[in-house]
């Protein structure tokens, strides 16, 4: 059995789970594009079972992701599921026959998606549910506005017995506060790395508050970002970029979770040895002085 202390990254404290910091976003276990069916589904599956046997114990999904090709995946690779798997989801949008990102989040909405997932992952209650809120034209920016209808609406699930904990991706401050008015929140999921820190203040905030926060594209996701000190960096400490801006936000703060995301079980393998590369006080203040 893996003990906390030698979860990868450390251990942290998400509701009732004692999840490993470094964790696995299903995303990239899809097509290209997020969209339809991946082009080796046994690596795909190989590469969960292996992130399980390497310590890992948090996996990102949704059931718009593919549609329904990562839930589903999931299951077929790790169910009967350990008793330590934490599996969070995420609600609040849908695909269309095009692969396109179509916001849905009426009740109605709210309430299939959740039931999507369950059916899919094969589960009677889900460990975790984010509401996706914002996006704005950047595709990760918190767009203003009141989330207490559709969050409400997840919070009635949550006592109905069928998601166990509730978080939000996409947010800000404000919108954090509403939630909390209406069911506590476990976690945020938004845009941050080593180069774009506009949401200081939000790990700073969710920090005080033992929420955890997932940091989402640690390399910039669909464009990734072009940095000459990274690349020097991981140069010079035999690591990948990937794995220095991985290590990196484990530094910022005891509170950041990670979910890197590949289809490949040698990548797998390299983000997740991101937890064991040490940082001096040097190297961290040149990747700081990147997004200052």
């Amino acid at each position: 059995m893996t003990t906390a202390s030698s979860l990868p990254g450390g251990a942290f404290q998400v509701g009732d789970h004692t999840v490993a910091r470094v964790g696995f976003g299903a995303m990239q276990l899809a097509g290209p594009g997020v969209f339809g069916p991946p082009a080796d589904r046994a690596e795909a599956i190989a590469v969960l079972r292996t992130a399980v046997e390497l310590g890992v114990n948090h996996i990102d999904t949704a059931d718009f992701y593919g549609p329904h090709v990562t839930n589903e995946i999931i299951r077929e690779a790790l169910a009967p599921y350990p008793d330590d798997l934490f599996i969070v989801t995420k609600v609040g949008a849908v695909r269309d026959s095009a692969g396109g990102w179509v916001l849905a989040r009426t009740a109605a909405d709210l309430r299939q998606q959740v039931h999507d997932n369950l059916k899919r992952l094969g589960v009677d209650a889900l460990d975790a549910v984010n509401l996706r809120v914002g996006g704005g034209d950047d595709g990760h920016s918190a767009v203003p506005g009141s989330l207490a209808e559709q969050f409400a609406e997840l919070a009635a699930l949550q006592s109905d017995g069928l998601i166990r904990h509730l978080g939000l991706s996409v947010v800000n401050a404000e919108q954090l506060a509403e939630a909390q008015q209406i069911a506590p929140v476990v976690c945020v999921q938004n845009f941050y790395n080593v180069a774009d820190r506009a949401d200081q203040a939000m790990v700073d905030l969710t920090a005080r508050q033992s929420i955890a926060y997932v940091p989402f594209f640690p390399l910039g996701g669909f464009t990734p970002l072009q940095s000459d000190d990274l690349n020097a960096v991981a140069a010079r400490l035999g690591a990948t970029p990937m794995a220095v801006a991985l290590a990196w936000l484990l530094h910022r703060s005891p509170n950041l979770l990670l979910i890197p995301g590949t289809s490949s079980v040698a990548h797998l393998r390299q983000n997740v040895a991101s937890a064991s590369l040490a940082l001096d006080a040097e190297t961290l203040a040149e990747l700081d002085a990147i997004g200052a």
